[in-house]
C-alpha cells in the first residue's frame, strides 16, 4: 500500500510540474500540451465514440498477432529443441529473420497483402515470435540429464518425456517469454499501423501528426500505455495462476 501511494504521489507531482511548466509559457502548446489539455482531448475522443473503433482494431491486431507469434515461437522452439541437428541448421536463419527491422518490412508486406489488418498482424507475429522461441529453447534445455535418463529407463518415449518432463520444467521460462511477447504484441500492432494501417491507434497518431494535433498524439500515447499496462498485468496474473496450479499438481 505504501509503495502504491508513493507511486501515485510521484505521478501527481510530475503532472503538477508538467502543468505548471506549460502554463508558465516556457513551452509552446504545439510542442508539449498541458496535461489538462490532453485530458480534455482524451475525454472528447471517448465521449464522442471516435476512440473505440480504433482501439478495437488495435486490440484485434494485437491478439491475432500474439496468437500466431506464440504458436510459431512455441512450436519452433520445441521442434528445434527435440532435433539438435535441425537446430544447428536453422538457427542462423531464425536469428537473421529477427535482425531485419520490422518497420522496414512494412512496404513489402503491403505489396504482398495490401493495406489493412493482415500486414499489421504479420508484423506483430514476427515481433512476438522470438521471445517465445528463445525462451522455449532455453527452458527445454534446463532439464537435468539425470531426469531425462530416469524417464528413458522407465520406458518413456520422446512425446511422453516432452509432455511429462520437459514442458512442465520449462513452463516458468516459457511463461516469462509470453509475458514479454504480450507487451511486444501491442508495440507490433501500433508500429504496423504506422506503415499500412487505415484504422487503429497507430494510424490515429499518424493522422494527428498530419494536422499537428499534439494533444491528441499525447492522449493516444496515454491510451496505448494504459492498454499495455493492463495486458501486462493480465499476463502476470495468468502466469501466477498457471504456476500455482502446476505447483499444486
Amino acid at each position: 500500500m505504501r509503495t502504491r501511494l508513493a507511486s501515485a504521489l510521484l505521478l501527481a507531482a510530475l503532472l503538477t510540474a508538467w502543468e505548471a511548466w506549460c502554463r508558465s509559457g516556457a513551452v509552446s502548446p504545439l510542442v508539449l500540451p498541458a496535461p489538462s489539455a490532453v485530458a480534455a482531448t482524451l475525454w472528447g475522443e471517448v465521449a464522442s465514440g471516435r476512440l473505440w473503433p480504433h482501439l478495437r482494431v488495435t486490440v484485434t491486431e494485437m491478439v491475432l498477432g500474439l496468437l500466431a507469434g506464440t504458436a510459431l515461437g512455441l512450436g519452433a522452439g520445441i521442434l528445434l529443441s527435440e532435433w539438435p541437428a535441425l537446430h544447428r541448421v536453422l538457427r542462423p536463419y531464425v536469428l537473421a529473420s529477427q535482425l531485419v527491422p520490422k518497420l522496414a518490412l512494412g512496404p513489402l508486406l503491403i505489396l504482398w497483402f495490401g493495406f489493412g489488418l493482415t500486414p499489421t498482424v504479420v508484423i506483430t507475429a514476427l515481433i512476438c515470435f522470438f521471445p517465445l522461441f528463445e525462451n522455449t529453447l532455453t527452458g527445454l534445455g534446463q532439464v537435468e540429464p539425470g531426469q531425462r535418463e530416469l524417464f528413458r529407463m522407465l520406458g518413456a518415449g520422446r512425446t511422453r518425456t516432452l509432455l511429462r518432463l520437459k514442458l512442465p520444467t520449462a513452463l516458468p521460462v516459457i511463461l516469462a517469454g509470453f509475458r514479454v511477447a504480450i507487451v511486444l504484441a501491442l508495440v507490433g500492432a501500433v508500429v504496423g499501423e504506422f506503415v499500412g494501417g487505415r484504422q487503429g491507434l497507430g494510424a490515429s497518431i499518424i493522422a494527428a501528426q498530419s494536422v499537428m494535433d499534439s494533444s491528441l498524439i499525447v492522449a493516444l500515447f496515454v491510451v496505448i500505455t494504459a492498454l499495455g499496462m493492463a495486458v501486462y498485468e493480465a499476463a502476470r496474473g495468468l502466469e501466477a495462476l498457471i504456476l500455482r496450479r502446476y505447483a499444486r499438481g
